[in-house]
């Protein structure tokens, strides 16, 4: 997995409308021999729904159009001969996975698709209208009456695409986070000496030795008051709870001060943004070590502060880049584990809620 370049896009509006119902016709039964035959008009046929489905090939929401309007199709009218008709073709809009749908006008959330191949009826086809074969009785034989079918939905959308990945890289402006993905995987993110050089979210997927491998999200640097509008971390803090594991970053060069300092800047962000930072697990790690002597004493200070083993980095030398891979994958693993348990311990409940009642007296 590469990364997604300058084409990622992390929230768009839409507008979908499902089709129409077909209106039932008014029709009588005329055959050869059978001068009046009785009421035969068919009902119309329902019309479609739109559908956004949660496609793993999907990257970005770039490919939808926020001035269009997903439309699906129209049901058909009735025929004679009690013949229905054919219901409207539905419209699948393929999302990424990830995407939160919300209604535009509310704001409440309508559904997360949050795992692949999720799909979810947004809006509804209006249903077929009635032929006069529903209206015939003892007292009216030769119905002229029909219904026209009734019409579609129309809501507008907002989606917002939150990542999700294995691991989320997060840490202040040039802690060296674009470096280590580039050193790890094959995502390409651009690379400079002055602050917000990431603009976008970007993935990098880290291949073991096994043939395993795991999802990093290399989350743009986060400042402080991201979390009310500081920079651009407002846009990117939602990415941050989609990934099982944190490896925050810190720039060894910067000294033991502004390490410590770095670290509670992006702690108190993460947690100010609602993160359940204790839920979460979290890697510590010093980048660009190799630019210090001696980074004893800036890892002995964090160390200290965080109450967590750090591990000394640096992927321009690829010391301790390994070692660090091999402690996420096991956290990876872990994390994967107890979502798999959560699911199936969720699935079973539900099971049970479902289940009909005992024989037994």
């Amino acid at each position: 997995m590469t990364g997604t370049g300058p084409a990622f896009i992390d929230e768009t509006a839409i507008t979908v409308s499902s089709g129409r119902g077909g209106d039932g016709v008014v029709s009588f039964r005329r055959e050869k021999y059978v001068p009046k035959g009785g009421p035969d008009g068919g009902d119309g046929g329902r019309g479609g729904d739109v559908i956004l489905r949660s496609n793993p090939n999907v990257a970005t929401l770039a490919g939808l159009q926020p001035g269009r309007i997903y439309k699906a199709g129209a049901g058909r009218p009735g025929g004679g001969a009690n013949k229905k008709g054919g219901d409207g073709e539905s419209l699948v809009v393929e999302v990424p996975v990830g995407t939160l749908v919300r209604d535009a006008e509310r704001g409440h959330v309508l559904r997360d698709l949050d795992r692949p191949d999720i799909e979810f009826a947004v809006v509804r086809g209006g249903d077929g209208g009635h032929g006069n074969t529903h209206f015939a009785s003892s007292t009216n034989r030769v119905p002229r009456q029909c219904t026209a079918g009734r019409p579609g939905e129309k809501r507008a959308l907002r989606l917002e695409l939150r990542l999700v990945a294995d691991v989320g890289l997060v840490g202040l402006p040039n802690a060296g986070k674009s470096t280590f993905l580039r050193r790890v995987s094959r995502a390409r993110p651009k690379v400079a000496d002055y602050p917000f050089t990431t603009l976008e979210p970007v993935l990098g997927l880290v291949t073991l030795p096994e043939g395993e491998g795991f999802v990093i999200a290399d989350i743009p640097g986060l400042i402080e008051g991201a979390h009310e509008g500081a920079g651009l971390g407002d846009r990117f803090l939602r990415h941050v709870a989609r990934t099982r594991v944190l490896l925050h970053l810190v720039d060894a060069a910067s000294g033991p001060e502004e390490a410590v300092a770095a670290w509670r800047t992006i702690r108190g962000e993460l947690a100010a943004a609602g993160l359940d930072l204790d839920a979460k697990p979290c890697a510590l790690a010093l980048s660009r070590c190799d630019m210090l002597e001696d980074v004893e004493p800036v890892r002995a200070a964090l160390e200290a502060e965080a109450g967590v083993p750090v591990a000394p980095l640096s992927s321009h030398t690829g010391q301790g880049v390994d070692t660090l891979i091999g402690a996420l994958w096991g956290l990876v693993v872990q994390g994967r584990e107890a979502e798999a348990e959560a699911r199936a311990a969720a699935g079973r409940a539900a099971g049970k809620d479902r289940a009909p009642p005992s024989s037994k007296s």
